[in-house]
C-alpha cells in the first residue's frame, strides 16, 4: 500500500519525538551535573583590589595584556585561596595554583580539617610590584603588600580576629588561559 506524503511525516515524527525527547533530557540532565560537580567561586564575595606597578621589572618589558591579566589573576588567585581556606575545599585551588603554593595550601587545608580550627581572609588589597619577569617570558617574580583581615575560627565560633599588612615573594607562571601562583612565600617583618 502506498501512503501519502503527509502521512510518512506524521508517522515519523510520531516515532522519533519520544526519542528525541529523551535525548534532549539526556543531555540537559548530563549538563547539568557537569556544572555541579565544577568547583566555583561563589557569587556573593567581590574580588581583592591589586596593583600592579611593573616600572622597575625587568629583563624582559612586561606586555600590555600581561598587565591587565597579572592583578586580575591573582585576584582571582587570593578569592579561591580564602574560599578554600574558609571552607576546607582542597578542589577550589586548583584554578589558580600550582606547584610549591598548592603543595602548601593543601597542607594548610589538611592541617585545618586535623584540629577543626580554621582561617577565614576578609581582604582590603594587594599592592604588587614587580621584580622579575624572565626573558621567555615564563616566569614573573612580585613582592605584595596585602591588607588583610585575618580571622581564626574554631567551627562556628571566632577566636581571633586581627587587621595585618602582610608582604609576599610572589611567583606567577603562565598556564593555558591564565597566569598561575606557583609559590607565595611571607616575608618576615623588617625585611624588605
Amino acid at each position: 500500500m502506498i501512503r501519502p506524503a503527509w502521512y510518512v511525516r506524521k508517522m515519523t515524527n510520531t516515532i522519533h519525538n519520544p526519542i528525541r525527547r529523551f535525548a534532549r533530557i539526556t543531555a540537559t540532565t548530563c549538563l547539568a551535573l557537569c556544572l555541579a560537580s565544577l568547583p566555583r567561586v561563589s557569587a556573593d564575595t567581590s574580588l581583592p583590589t591589586v596593583e600592579l606597578n611593573a616600572e622597575k621589572m625587568g629583563p624582559r618589558q612586561i606586555e600590555d595584556l600581561t598587565s591587565k591579566s597579572i592583578p586580575r589573576d591573582y585576584a582571582f588567585a587570593w578569592l579561591s585561596m580564602a574560599q578554600a581556606l574558609d571552607t576546607n575545599r582542597k578542589d577550589l585551588l586548583g584554578g589558580y595554583f600550582t606547584g610549591l603554593a598548592k603543595e602548601n595550601l593543601v597542607q594548610k587545608i589538611a592541617d585545618q580539617q586535623k584540629t577543626g580550627i580554621h582561617l577565614k581572609y576578609e581582604d582590603h588589597g594587594h599592592k604588587l610590584e614587580g621584580l622579575f619577569y624572565s626573558p621567555a617570558g615564563d616566569a614573573m617574580q612580585l613582592r605584595d603588600q596585602a591588607a588583610l583581615e585575618i580571622q581564626i575560627l574554631d567551627g562556628d565560633k571566632v577566636i581571633q580576629t586581627e587587621q595585618v599588612t602582610l608582604h609576599f615573594i610572589v611567583l606567577m607562571t603562565p598556564g593555558a588561559d591564565r597566569w598561575l601562583v606557583r609559590d607565595l612565600e611571607t616575608i618576615p617583618e623588617g625585611k624588605p
